[in-house]
């Protein structure tokens, strides 16, 4: 077995504190250097990706001219990708039973003001059939970290009755996991039971802020914590999602080390992380966000952009923490996934209005909190295709074989019309009037723009059975 010792020497060969500091002191001697900018720029346009150091410049980089130029290269080359597409999704809480101290998630073992529950499969099932019934087929499995009442055998369980359960002309197709970091073979028992992405927030990359964050329990662990990825994609998950939640520390350390964690995954296993997620700290039970390091929109929209420009395969997703509004501003600038009619407490997909707005028991206060139906709509206005789409994971097309469409540009041949598809299936089975007739006409203009005149012609003829209350799905 691993020693603590060796393996924080491991965690720190590729989040080098030492590295950090000298890229901090690069920015700010460089920031203001607009030939060296234009430089980066001109790189990123390649759509190769940019090092940790390149990136951290555009971030900080202060002329006006210059981040617009920022802000349209991240929108081309998300258009260049992922086109209009939008990926949909939900959590799905199953215990906020922790063992852990964090500090900043009312979870923690200490608060004794929320009531503590764990989810029995026949209520994960009337919670998966209540997802089911709003349009989704994409979960992200949430649980506290504790090894009495939600130990693995409780999550693989809960995982096979989320995949069994088929409601209407519902089914749940992706189930992907944020769980706690675990072993190996753990990890190797969660590939088996058919997970999609496994997702980790590391929260912050700063050790000396992490320990003290994490003052007890086995998260405080930072080596182990940091790990946890090299130990799932060993155990052959393809598919691996990263994180931190900014305003736990300074902003521009953390987007260092995140980038730094995606560049050792893509040097030691050949893949990077699948996606990265966004989140910024924000109010809960017991959890002010004035204690914390806020960041204001102003840096959190170059956030997403420099992260889009400098790992341009990666997933991006934003959560309903964030505002209607400051979710639309992100989303041309590189967000690809996101979330929808969201419950962040255990049991929350089946609690009425009344006592889903009585229950103190949610992780972090929802800021956005529209219907599914209401954010499809509001997406279709602004132009995009919302997609229930999970055809790469049941096709194979993970990992490295993914990350090789995405790279070469040719993922969007495989998205957009299975984006489509998934679509018109929402549009039919659970999609109001109003949306239902914005999605015909967002479907018809985004029919005319595929290349490939077979598909072309099926997606369109799909569409008019559709439109004729037939189901006459043929691909």
């Amino acid at each position: 077995m691993m020693t603590y010792q060796a393996a924080a020497s491991e965690a720190g060969a590729f989040i080098n504190h030492e590295e950090i500091l000298s890229t901090l002191d690069y920015v700010r001697t460089h920031k203001n250097d607009p030939a060296l900018i234009e430089q980066i720029i001109t790189k990123a346009a390649e759509q190769k990706g940019l090092t940790h150091r390149e990136a951290a410049l555009l971030l900080e980089c202060d002329d006006p001219v210059l981040i617009q130029r920022i802000f349209d290269l991240a929108i081309a080359i998300k258009q260049r990708l992922y086109g209009n597409r939008i990926v949909m999704f939900a959590p799905l809480y199953l215990s906020n039973y922790c063992v852990n101290s964090c500090v900043y998630c009312p979870f923690h073992v200490k608060n004794k003001t929320i009531p503590r529950k764990k989810l029995t499969q026949e209520e994960i099932k009337n919670e998966v059939i209540a997802l089911q019934d709003m349009g989704h087929k994409r979960l992200a499995l949430e649980a506290g970290e504790d090894p009495i009442h939600s130990p693995l055998e409780y999550i693989l369980e809960s995982i096979k009755t989320i995949y069994s359960i088929k409601h209407k002309n519902g089914a749940i197709r992706r189930v992907n996991v944020n769980i706690a970091a675990t072993t190996v073979e753990e990890y190797r028992q969660l590939k088996e039971a058919g997970i999609g992405t496994y997702i980790l927030f590391q929260e912050t990359y700063h050790k000396e802020t992490y320990e003290r964050l994490h003052p007890r329990g086995p998260k405080s662990n930072y080596a182990y914590h940091t790990e946890a990825m090299d130990r799932a994609m060993e155990a052959g998950i393809d598919d691996v999602g990263l994180g931190v939640l900014f305003g736990l520390n300074t902003y521009l350390y953390d987007f260092i080390g995140l980038l730094m964690h995606a560049e050792h995954l893509e040097a030691k296993f050949g893949v990077g992380p699948h996606t990265i997620s966004v989140p910024r700290i924000c109010p809960a039970d017991d959890i002010e966000a004035d204690n914390f390091d806020a960041i204001p929109d102003s840096i959190f929209e170059r956030i997403v952009a420099v992260i889009r420009i400098a790992v341009p395969y990666t997933g991006m997703i934003i959560s309903t923490r964030e505002s209607q509004r400051s979710r639309e501003k992100v989303l041309k600038l590189g967000v690809s996934q996101f979330s929808g009619g969201s419950r962040t407490n255990v049991g929350g997909y089946t609690q009425s209005e009344k006592e889903q707005a009585h229950d103190e028991s949610v992780q972090f206060d929802i800021s956005d909190k529209r219907t599914l139906d209401e954010i499809v709509g509001w997406l279709l206005e602004l132009g995009h295709v919302p997609s229930f789409c999970t055809a790469c994971y049941r096709e194979g097309r993970t990992g490295d074989r993914f990350m090789s469409l995405v790279k070469s540009g040719q993922i969007a041949n495989c998205c957009g019309p299975n984006a489509l598809m998934t679509l018109m299936e929402y549009l039919e089975d659970y999609a109001s009037e109003e949306t239902r007739e914005k999605g015909f006409k967002q479907i018809e203009k985004e029919a005319e723009l595929i290349p490939n005149p077979k598909i072309k012609e099926i997606t369109l003829r799909n569409l008019k059975a559709i439109r004729e209350g037939k189901r006459d799905f043929r691909f």
